[in-house]
């Protein structure tokens, strides 16, 4: 199967799957003329007396400063590496890789000016898996990502540095292992590169893929819990919920009546005496639903950014290039806010069924251990959760709440939109520890409900717990199975539906 950059429409799961190498991303002849016929309008507009920003001015506070025909290519070149200032840790190379992905599709769409053989070049970087090293820190998320995507694009001026496996090698070597020659970047080549969301976008990508199998993972741990806890499935019929019909909540109601369906367990104790769960028990399908929610519209919006032109200017026509600001993160940046704060929301609800099962309450023994007072038994892994759940309130505060003037002022409002996009993953990897401990837990409760069975998917979510982290019968080294739990989350092995 093939995607056509410029023409079709990408999606989460398209860009994902392109730059896995499972989907092939291809220009068509029709985009490429596209993009010719868009280069050839900026080099009318550089050789002309008008002046348009940063094809033949300066940048930012300094747009006021003519450029001559004759430094327009120095002036790209220039931009680059001025603006590659970034700092901190390299970022996951598949971030480097996604960012590239959606800058050729903003670019295909023809407003941006770029010569076809920039774009090919990138794609040959794409398609064999060689990757620019991109530090994480330095991007207000105004102007777009400029320091990230600065790195990201120094090479194509060999310049900056490739990741080859695991090493970090200068740039200049690998294009020469590669045959290929440093590129001259021409007027606004370099501010199509640089200027754009790519960065944030990356981020938003690989959280939201992580986050569609943490929503539903969260249903899981939170069913076995129930059974764990021998709590009620009645706030999940659907007679309830039709009359709140929030769309996460009826969905997050709808999978935990079919996580619970046919329990042996939940069946036995029907007519008992209790009132009702905990919030943390019978209020899933509202605080998940509320997640699911925030899912639903990070979604959305991303799609919308996937296929967007973000750089700046945006080319019309042969004498005319608009300076606008769709180049700003703001409209990711509040979002990933908002879904960092829904996946906190999961962390924090997962904790408490975790204290919850180690009450010693309805049959189960204090802290999941007979043998207690000699023994700990779970006591200890629930700091870990509480730990995981305090640093991730504290990474909630918005960052888009926040902007500091760059730029001696020009740059007066930011949305520091790669931020929010950092800590959204940083919450969740957070998410992956609490969900994988809670799992570990409720595991060890249903031990002690046996002889009665589970929901098939169930039983066989714990029976792929079984094979990695036995049950506790008296105190062992935890760490070894929590690492365990949490390599079970991370790749993604359990049974969801």
């Amino acid at each position: 199967m093939q995607f056509k950059y410029g023409i079709d429409k990408l999606t989460i799961s398209k860009v994902v799957a392109i730059a896995k190498g499972t989907l092939e991303g291809v220009i068509t002849s029709e985009v490429k003329q596209r993009v010719i016929n868009c280069r050839e309008k900026v080099e009318s507009l550089a050789n002309s007396n008008k002046a348009i920003y940063g094809v033949n001015t300066g940048f930012g506070p300094l747009c006021d400063v003519k450029i001559t025909v004759d430094e327009t290519n120095k002036l790209q070149e220039n931009l680059l590496i001025t603006h590659a200032v970034g700092v901190g840790n390299p970022i996951d190379k598949q971030l480097s890789k996604l960012m590239m992905i959606c800058k050729v599709h903003a670019l295909c769409q023809g407003y941006s000016g770029i010569s076809i053989k920039v774009i090919e070049r990138i794609l040959y970087f794409i398609e064999n898996d060689v990757l620019p090293v991109v530090p994480e820190q330095g991007s207000v998320g105004a102007s777009g990502d400029l320091a990230p995507l600065s790195h990201l694009f120094l090479p194509l001026i060999g310049e900056g540095a490739f990741w080859i496996k695991d090493k970090i090698v200068s740039a200049k070597s690998v294009l020469k292992q590669y045959n290929l020659q440093p590129i001259e970047l021409k007027a606004k080549e370099g501010l199509a590169l640089i200027n754009g969301t790519q960065f944030i976008l990356a981020h938003a990508v690989v959280g939201l893929k992580k986050m569609d199998y943490l929503l539903d993972l969260a249903d899981v741990a939170g069913a076995m819990s129930i059974e764990g806890y021998q709590g009620s499935s009645a706030p999940f019929r659907d007679e309830l919920h039709k009359i709140r019909p929030f769309q996460g909540t009826v969905k997050v109601a709808e999978r935990m009546f079919m996580l619970l369906y046919k329990s042996q367990n939940v069946d036995a104790h029907e007519n008992c005496e209790r009132v009702q769960d905990p919030y943390s028990m019978r209020c899933i399908p509202q605080v998940h639903g509320a997640s699911r929610n925030a899912y639903y519209h990070l979604k959305e919006l991303t799609e919308i950014e996937l296929n967007s032109v973000t750089d700046n200017p945006i080319v019309l026509s042969d004498i005319e290039a608009i300076s606008g600001g769709n180049f700003h993160g703001q409209p990711l940046a509040m979002a990933l806010d908002y879904g960092s704060i829904a996946v906190s929301e999961l962390g924090n609800i997962s904790d408490r069924r975790c204290f919850l099962l180690l009450e010693g309450k309805f049959g189960l023994p204090r802290l999941l251990t007979t043998g207690g007072g000699l023994n700990s038994g779970f006591m200890i892994p629930q700091y870990t959760t509480a730990a995981l759940v305090s640093e991730n309130k504290s990474l909630c505060f918005p960052s888009s709440a926040d902007s500091i003037p760059t730029a001696l002022g020009q740059e007066d409002h930011v949305s520091m939109g790669s931020i929010s996009g950092r800590k959204f993953n940083q919450i969740l990897e957070n998410l992956e520890k609490i969900l994988a401990i809670e799992l570990m837990y409720a595991a060890q409760a249903l031990e002690f409900r046996r002889p009665n069975t589970f929901s098939d998917i169930i039983e066989s979510n714990f029976k792929i717990i079984r094979q990695k982290v036995k049950r506790l019968e008296e105190d062992r080294l935890l760490k070894d199975d929590i690492d365990a739990m949490i390599q079970l989350v991370k790749q993604q092995k359990f049974i969801l539906k």
